[in-house]
């Protein structure tokens, strides 16, 4: 790959959206993405209705979360080896039906172990579209000025879905059906996810890992290179904010008597990180990634802290928005270090790592979170994210060298997926 002329000016979001190909593939993604922002709310809304405990109603997410976070690196495995449209195909189909029988389950009022049951298929199948739409930036862009516009535009889409899907979730489920959520996001899914499977000439090169095999070559799993286990446990602290947060702000809504305040809180809070998110991508920062890193998790930890002390809508709306100001921040450093700590042949794998690693802290937050907020009021659950980044900034910051590329990381096996050094992060 020809070097490209650095300028002290970031390439711009326009710019990235005119790569060719670029909207064939963007459009259906951000359909296909809903399941990870509707599902939590979605089974904590129903659940909660059928069986009148948050406790068991974030034990049920807490399940799909799991699910996805122990399948989701394997969902990336299998993509990198076989394709994209190899996996999404029946991951999306298996998807919607285990959604469509857990909804089912919970209006029948069946017991919470046969939620269970519906829950694990449910979560174990929620398509990696996020991590398989930056691996597709990456085979487009590898090298070049416009790959940090590309983490910055996909966090502010992460974040965008994660303003409309809870929004939408709530809306649906207190304005017409507590399902309504669930069955939307399930034909969601399937539709986008369907559509962007058929973007296959979008989709990037597999089979890597079995030519490198071949060749003599080994291959290291991402899971083994350090760093990536030291951004997972900062993606983890996230997911407790996520997780936690969701959980804690139903259950504050319920004690003020407006339920429809949820999804408002919680919009504010995710549209704090969709506008960090365009921030980032839009300006030339000076300091590199790491420093950044570590940053924004800082300003995250000291937010997330304060959460518990929120006694009044406007007052936890402003700390949600501050809250989602320094997620932002972590979340695109996050990603962007990972893609220069492992080599093509393992991309989608690392970014599903990080993506289930949220997955899981959510799972764990909605656990906690609900039991607390059962036992002792929305306060107590808003403890959980302020535990969660406080932890995983301590071991971010102990274990932030492991976080500096390696010049051998940086090229993959036979000059496939080459990076050229750029000065813009």
């Amino acid at each position: 790959m020809a070097s490209t002329v650095v300028t002290g000016k970031r390439p711009g979001y326009g710019q990235l959206l005119r790569t060719p190909g670029a909207l064939s593939f963007l459009i259906p993604g951000f359909a296909a993405r809903q399941p990870f922002a509707m599902l939590t709310i979605g089974i904590v809304l129903l659940v909660q209705h059928t069986t009148g405990s948050y406790g068991s109603a974030g034990a049920v997410a807490a399940v799909t979360g799991v699910s996805m976070a122990v399948f989701a690196p394997q969902s990336g495995k299998l993509a990198d080896r076989f394709g994209q449209r190899a996996v999404l195909l029946p991951g999306v189909l298996v998807h919607s039906a285990s959604v469509s029988l857990l909804v089912v389950l919970a209006l029948a009022g069946a017991p919470l172990w046969a939620l269970f049951l519906a829950a694990v298929p449910a979560g174990a199948s929620v398509p990696q579209v996020g991590p398989m739409v930056r691996a597709r930036w990456a085979a487009k862009l590898d090298g070049t000025p416009l790959m940090p516009t590309a983490a910055a535009f996909e966090s502010v889409t992460d974040e965008f879905t994660f303003v409309v899907g809870p929004v939408l979730a709530t809306a649906l489920c207190t304005g017409i059906h507590p399902a309504a959520g669930l069955i939307t996001e399930a034909a969601l899914t399937l539709v986008g996810g369907l559509f962007f499977a058929a973007q296959r000439a979008t989709q990037p090169p597999h089979g890597l890992l079995a030519a490198g095999r071949a060749n003599g070559e080994e291959h290291r799993s991402a899971l083994s290179v350090p760093g990536v286990r030291v951004l997972i446990v900062a993606f983890l602290g996230i997911g407790a904010v996520f997780g936690g947060m969701q959980v804690s702000l139903t259950a504050f809504s319920e004690e003020i008597g407006n339920p429809g305040a949820n999804g408002l809180l919680y919009g504010v809070f995710a549209a704090g990180n969709m506008l960090a998110g365009i921030a980032m991508g839009a300006v030339a920062w000076k300091g590199g990634p790491l420093r950044r890193l570590i940053l924004g998790y800082t300003g995250l930890t000291v937010a997330a802290s304060l959460l518990w002390t929120a006694h009044s809508v406007v007052l936890l709306a402003a700390l949600g928005l501050v809250v989602g100001l320094f997620i932002a921040p972590a979340l695109i450093t996050g990603y962007t270090i990972v893609e220069t700590l492992v080599p093509a042949t393992a991309r989608t794998e690392a970014f599903t790592w990080l993506t289930g690693a949220v997955a899981l802290g959510q799972a764990a937050a909605v656990t906690v979170a609900g039991r607390l907020a059962d036992a002792h009021g929305s306060g107590a659950g808003f403890l959980v994210p302020a535990a969660g980044t406080a932890l995983a900034f301590v071991t971010l910051v102990a274990l932030r060298a492991r976080l500096r590329p390696r010049e051998t990381s940086r090229v993959a096996a036979r000059g496939v997926g080459h990076r050229v050094p750029v000065a813009v992060d």
